[in-house]
């Protein structure tokens, strides 16, 4: 089956743009597609009888070489540059890319989409597919959509009925448990320097919590903590976050320990269009990992499906043989190290509601269905002029089947800058999967025992 050149809606999705909004679970009969017509967790198996193939399980074992060290090897060594879209056929395959992505063609001329052969390697464990068809039938979103009803774990929605659906998904996908990392951000002025801000994250689901109890921070999504580690003037400091579901009902609760003051105090601005820590500016607190936070600002249209070029199987970028003055580079990161492929992508639009504030007027989502991660997001400020590009160069980690991203890159198209964030070449134990964690570490009692220099 073939996708028509802009969009393929199925019967479940033409019916909720028909009728509105639903809230709803869906029927055990759509739920029953999961595992059959559609993956475990709602993309289309089936290929398009040309460029994408049907999926077959994902990568769910190790390539040769790799020395299950956390160090990942790039796994199609072999596979070469198909073509490239650049300023001179960037109108032959716009309708496969997003504004965003031909806006940042047009404006650089070293800029360009590197194509390769599209391969489906996402995969998660079985308990993350068995939690979706338990899902499906049951969780709803609440009639504000500001959270969610009879949900504990899992991708909530596989068979979406709206917009807000897709994006609760993306919100909510496995990344591991519990995991720790260590990564890099920069935010390069527009003649390409730069230096690293380092950063410590953990972030562990309530429900992989050592001590989880099911009674107890029931509004509780997961823990974060953000210790910076360099560069000196900086280090110290530590962000804590409890990711509550319905942020209207209760504000995410935030903390930071600033190291020179030695104090914990409340940080309501880590929220929304907050700045986002060390960024210079560049991004919103909103802005990491894509997309996070409540969506209670934004009125949320599902556009639809379409096929498009999005940045995939991404290891180049992790690459240890690599310093990051290699990747980044005045503009944007070096596009040579990157791989895009042809997927299928659910298309989502938030127009900020009336009466809301929010420096992004309108957000363009475009959502890898096969992941539920954001692949790339164009924002328009209120002028409706498109100023940010944001592309998640997506990697499977395929010893613990997780799907998530090699670096987060955000193209600020009206400055010239951007900021790129998850850099791991220089960094010594990247990532930690698995990491035993216990309430008690995510209090603001803890902050001062985390913020040392």
């Amino acid at each position: 089956m073939k996708l028509n050149k802009t969009l393929f809606i199925s019967g479940i999705l033409a019916a909720t743009l028909a009728s509105g909004s639903a809230y709803a679970a869906v029927s055990q009969q759509e739920a029953d597609k999961l595992g059959n017509s559609l993956t475990p967790i709602g993309a289309e198996k089936a290929g398009n009888g040309d460029t994408i193939p049907a999926w077959d399980g994902g990568m769910t074992s190790s390539p040769s070489g790799y020395k299950n060290d956390g160090i990942y090897i790039n796994p199609f060594p072999d596979d070469k540059e198909l073509f490239r879209i650049d300023q001179s056929n960037v109108d032959q395959y716009a309708d496969k890319l997003s504004p965003g992505q031909v806006k940042m063609i047009k404006k650089y001329d070293d800029y360009f989409i590197p194509v390769y052969k599209t391969r489906r390697t996402a995969a998660y464990p079985q308990s993350v597919y068995d939690l979706a068809k338990e899902n499906s039938t049951k969780t709803n979103l609440i009639p504000s959509g500001n959270g969610m009803e009879n949900y504990a774990d899992g991708i909530p929605f596989p068979v979406p009925q709206n917009g807000l659906e897709v994006i609760w998904n993306h919100i909510t996908r496995y990344r591991g448990g519990s995991v720790t990392r260590n990564v890099g951000q920069v935010t390069p002025t527009a003649d390409g320097n730069y230096s690293v801000v380092r950063f410590q994250d953990e972030l562990t689901w309530r429900v992989a919590l050592a001590d989880y109890n099911p009674d107890e921070d029931q509004n509780v999504l997961f823990y974060f903590k953000q210790a910076i580690t360099g560069p000196a003037r900086l280090a110290g400091n530590v962000l804590l976050v409890h990711e509550t579901i319905n942020q209207v009902k209760e504000p995410r609760r935030a903390w930071v320990y600033n190291a020179g003051q030695r104090r914990v105090r409340r940080a309501p601005q880590v929220a929304y269009d907050g700045p986002g820590t060390a960024a210079d500016g560049l991004r919103t607190s909103d802005n990491f990992d894509m997309y996070n936070g409540s969506p209670d600002r934004y009125d949320w249209e599902l556009v639809g499906k379409k096929e498009m070029y999005i940045p995939y199987n991404s290891y180049e970028l992790v690459d240890r043989n690599l310093k990051y003055d290699q990747i980044v580079k005045a503009g944007h990161i070096n596009q040579e190290l990157t791989r895009y492929e042809l997927h299928r992508v659910w298309h989502v639009r938030a127009t900020l509601k009336s009466g809301e504030r929010h420096i992004y007027a309108t957000r363009d989502f475009y959502v890898d269905e096969d992941t539920w991660q954001a692949s790339v997001i164009d924002h328009y400020d209120g002028r409706g002029e498109l100023w940010r590009v944001a592309e998640a160069h997506a990697m499977q980690f395929y010893d613990h089947n997780i799907p998530w991203y090699a670096i987060e890159v955000l193209y600020d198209t009206l400055s010239g800058r951007y900021i790129a964030l998850g850099l791991t070449n220089e960094e010594e134990n990247p990532y930690q999967f698995g990491v035993e964690r216990n309430s008690r570490e995510y209090t603001p009692a803890a902050l001062r025992r985390a913020g040392t220099r």
